[in-house]
């Protein structure tokens, strides 16, 4: 039993690692080996920007300016802002854009799902442009992502997210956690195509909107998905930049615990998702289900080390014991103490396994349940009003 134990450690352990680094390294030796690249044109094409939004009197002044500041023709331009049932100004001041060709399409409270599929039939761009209220967008973004709707093969494009310097250590290390996302969205676009896109800001082309269930947790996913299953290459357009402020880690966690329930989803809703008509099955196991079973691989460890032989049993103790105890103490530790550098990301990185574990609720609850409102510092709020 103890030796029994001690090959369960070494094995879980050796999964996080492989799901965590070794894979990464594995797709960035594939990626230089097996570039599939896009061929791009310059052709301007049209877009419907499509802005589902509740409550977001904050942001939507910045956002719709940022919008109307892009360098693309605007006749080439259908702008639409879905209010969610909102019951702050954010009504107002969208009408306040109807001058400048922007409309408001004001639709009773239903969520997200519910608000694209209200304005996806006004849509007239040969483009859908899906954005949420709190980035803004780099002037040049549009040109750079519709330029690879060149390509016959891409059906959905993806901007970058490019998160501002945050003000706490967590809020650092949560932009630290995207910018490893992005790279391995990054190599797998070199391959052929990223799992989904990034919800606040990409591309989708119209003829392969299909409405979207009412319950769906990552719209980013399942739509991009349609297509990939049709033949369609799903990319990320690395110039084409939006900014975003950094969130609360307990506002991370919230979003975390949403999007891995949604991989949940996407496994019952895409039965193909992992046969050959996938690509990029091994990819998607890897690298997006791989780091799903990371958190029950830390919990499985933690319980083989129980019963492992000493002297294996107590440094696997005390390493565990130290590695969750810096987590536990980072909240207590003052803002620029030395030693915030290691908790800090270990903190977050605690906070986001847990996420993942909770992530399992999907299959007592309801999926809307899931749904919670992403914030930011109150410093960022009041910077983008």
């Amino acid at each position: 039993m103890p030796e029994f134990c001690l090959i369960t450690f070494c094995c879980l352990f050796a999964m996080v690692v492989y799901a965590l680094a070794g894979y990464p390294l594995l797709l960035g030796f594939i990626a230089r080996r097996h570039d599939h690249p896009i061929r791009k044109d310059d052709q301007l094409r049209s877009v419907t920007f499509i802005i589902p939004v509740h409550n977001g009197e904050k942001f939507i002044d910045a956002k719709l300016r940022s919008i109307l500041a892009l360098n693309y023709p605007r006749d080439l331009m259908q702008i639409i802002v879905v209010s969610d049932a909102s019951t702050d100004r954010t009504d107002e001041i969208a009408r306040g854009f109807e001058a400048q060709g922007i409309r408001l399409l004001r639709v009773p409270r239903g969520g997200k799902p519910a608000a694209i599929n209200a304005a996806a039939p006004l849509a007239t761009g040969e483009i859908l442009i899906f954005n949420d209220i709190r980035q803004t967008l780099h002037p040049e973004s549009l040109r750079r992502l519709i330029a690879n709707f060149g390509d016959p093969e891409v059906g959905s494009v993806s901007a970058q997210l490019s998160i501002r310097s945050g003000d706490t250590n967590a809020e650092q290390d949560t932009g630290l956690y995207w910018r490893y996302e992005l790279w391995i969205r990054q190599q797998m676009t070199r391959i052929h195509s990223t799992w989904g896109t990034t919800g606040c800001y990409y591309g989708l082309r119209r003829t392969l909107f299909t409405p979207l269930p009412p319950d769906i947790l990552i719209d980013d996913a399942w739509l991009p998905l349609q297509g990939m299953m049709q033949g369609f290459r799903v990319v990320l357009e690395p110039t084409a930049t939006m900014y975003d402020f950094p969130t609360a880690l307990h506002s991370e966690f919230r979003r975390k615990v949403r999007t891995q329930a949604g991989l949940f989803q996407m496994l019952w809703m895409f039965p193909g998702l992992f046969s050959s008509r996938n690509p990029m099955r091994f990819h998607f196991l890897c690298g997006k289900y791989g780091r799903v079973i990371v958190p029950w691989c830390l919990l499985g460890m933690a319980a083989a080390t129980i019963e492992m032989p000493d002297p294996w049993r107590m440094t696997a103790l005390c390493a565990q014991i130290a590695f969750y105890l810096c987590a536990a103490l980072d909240p207590l530790l003052p803002s620029g103490f030395p030693l915030k550098k290691l908790t800090s990301p270990i903190r977050t990185f605690v906070t986001l396994m847990t996420a993942a574990m909770f992530a399992v609720r999907i299959f007592f609850v309801p999926a809307r349940s899931l749904w919670k409102e992403t914030t930011v510092s109150h410093k960022a709020a009041q910077a983008a009003e």
